[in-house]
């Protein structure tokens, strides 16, 4: 009598025997399974093991192809074969974990799989028991995983991604395909749903898909509502949105430098939750530096200037046309007033300072004199519990782009350093900040004194210990500072090419876990998790807020 799940027995051969960590086992005929399907075996003591598919193969008893080719007639592909070939379809498999009949985890036994030992599919319960997933006292929605027979719904642990345990996360994939922003986002409103003391950040660095995260997706329909209910969710927007887009001159009063439509733009104007972001000298001349993030600086020439500006009462109680026309003065031969440093130090300087600061952002005014003019840093630094505050960078140049991200930690930091009057048991308890393509601000090959690359590593370093949580997704994770990446505690893949993960960043993942990676779905990622005993493939649903594009 055929049993339910069914599908294979455990084979160990004297070339290929079962281990504490692997086992192999011959697959039933016509029996479909593919890899990351979780897989059940009764062991010693009527106690149960899982494993997760790692590799599939197909082998004969032939010694070579050349056998296949004479049986077939000498090679007649009409033809049947003159031999038959004994033949199975064979399965390698990592051992995830060991559950005692009493349930008693201290009893695990850690002894080979027994070879014609019966394996099983495991359905959705044994599925959770296999991956560790029964205790997780603070779940947070991160999708399903899709086997051979179940779908189940995944969930993180809080307290590895958003602390106290670990946090950080990073996403990699190319362009396109890999979805990396649309499941950083599903990702926050799942925590805005499950975690009411955090406040979100997030970096709009292209379109305006994220511009209009509190409108309601009118393209989902009952699947993907249903999807958002098995995992625990309301399938809604994102709610207490806030824009904020650089300022640009013009006459219209709702226009701003940004891809969003006009008539969007005047819609979230009246709903009193857009605001164009300015900076003054008066407010921003100690930010200086941010603006020389991506540029080299071996002889430190560029910091002595900026502490010459800062500490100079010559640059005090100036606007940004008369603090060019400063510099231009330093340009000048025979200036007496540093001699410390050179002349063609000085024209450098004020050759990328003119470039960047004829930006419209850069305003004259020593004050805010419109109501829909704001500095970023007042604004973060009385964010709120349950505030989603969203950044409009996308039509900035990098060296902006920069700028204002900086300009964005520092506020985040001094905010949780008590460097600000708030009550601190008003300040929400983490700050989540969203960043795509952290290769501008984190690559390999950012300089070392770059003062952007040293606030990403200390957030990623010591961030989680005052609750300033970052995110971030780019094309290649092997682009990205070592440091940056090796302190996120969940990592999540997207599609991606076979250059890249040849890299060492993917030096320990297994093979076949890689060679997916170079042909996995739109939609589809492979994730990482302290809590997960394995590697993962998931599905998520369709985002909930507005979107540009249609589903496919």
């Amino acid at each position: 009598m055929f049993e339910k799940n069914l599908i294979g027995k455990v084979s160990a051969t004297e070339k290929q025997p079962t281990t504490v960590d692997e086992f192999v086992f011959w697959i039933q005929d016509n029996t479909l399974v593919k890899p990351f399907d979780i897989v059940r075996v009764d062991h010693y003591k009527q106690s149960v093991t899982y494993g997760v598919i790692e590799e599939i193969w197909h082998t004969t008893d032939s010694p070579g192809h050349l056998g296949s080719y004479v049986s077939s007639d000498f090679g007649d592909v009409a033809s049947k074969p003159q031999t038959l070939r004994l033949r199975l379809s064979a399965a390698k498999c990592k051992v995830l974990s060991n559950h005692p009949k009493n349930g008693n985890e201290a009893e695990q036994i850690y002894m080979p799989i027994q070879d014609g030992s019966r394996v099983y599919f495991a359905n959705e319960s044994e599925i959770i028991e296999a991956l560790g997933l029964k205790s997780i006292e603070n779940p947070i929605p991160a999708g399903f995983i899709e086997t051979s027979n179940a779908s189940v719904p995944i969930n993180f642990n809080k307290d590895f991604m958003i602390g106290p345990e670990g946090a950080h996360l990073n996403i990699s994939g190319i362009s396109g395909l890999a979805t990396k922003t649309s499941y950083a986002m599903f990702l926050l409103q799942a925590l805005q749903q499950k975690q009411k003391d955090i406040a979100i950040i997030v970096l709009n660095v292209k379109g305006t898909d994220l511009l209009r995260l509190d409108e309601e997706n009118p393209n989902l329909d009952d699947k993907d509502r249903n999807e958002y209910k098995k995992s625990g969710l309301e399938c809604k927007p994102f709610e207490r949105a806030t824009y904020f887009y650089p300022y640009q001159k013009n006459e219209d009063k709702f226009y701003s430098n940004t891809y969003l439509s006009k008539e969007v733009l005047e819609e979230q104007h009246n709903r009193d939750c857009a605001f164009n972001y300015i900076y003054t000298y008066e407010n921003d001349r100690e930010n200086l530096d941010l603006l020389f993030s991506n540029i080299d600086d071996p002889n430190q020439t560029i910091e002595s200037i900026l502490n010459e500006i800062v500490e100079s009462s010559e640059f005090e109680g100036l606007d940004w046309d008369s603090f060019r026309d400063e510099i231009r003065e330093y340009t000048q031969k025979g200036h007496s007033k540093s001699k410390d440093i050179s002349i063609a130090s000085w024209r450098k300087f004020s050759r990328l300072i003119k470039k960047s600061t004829k930006n419209d952002i850069f305003q004259q005014c020593k004050g805010l004199k419109n109501k829909r003019h704001v500095h970023l840093q007042d604004k973060i630094q009385n964010i709120k519990m349950g505030d989603t505050f969203v950044i409009d960078i996308a039509k900035l140049d990098e060296q902006l782009q920069c700028f204002v991200f900086g300009d964005i930690i520092k506020a985040v930091y001094d905010l949780k350093l008590g460097e600000t009057e708030r009550d601190e048991k008003d300040i929400p308890k983490q700050i989540v900040i969203f960043v795509d393509e952290l290769n501008k601000y984190a690559a390999s090959s950012a300089p070392k004194n770059s003062p952007i690359l040293n606030v990403i590593l200390e957030i990623t370093e010591r961030g989680r210990s005052m609750g300033v949580i970052l995110f971030s997704a780019e094309q290649f994770k092997s682009a990205i500072h070592d440091r940056a990446k090796g302190n996120c505690s969940t990592h999540v893949y997207g599609r991606t090419n076979a250059i890249e993960i040849s890299k060492p960043d993917y030096r320990f993942i297994p093979k076949v876990f890689t060679n997916m990676m170079t042909r996995l779905s739109k939609g589809e990622l492979i994730i990482e998790h302290p809590i997960f005993r394995t590697l993962l493939k998931i599905k998520f649903p369709f985002p909930s807020y507005h979107q540009n594009q249609e589903k496919e």
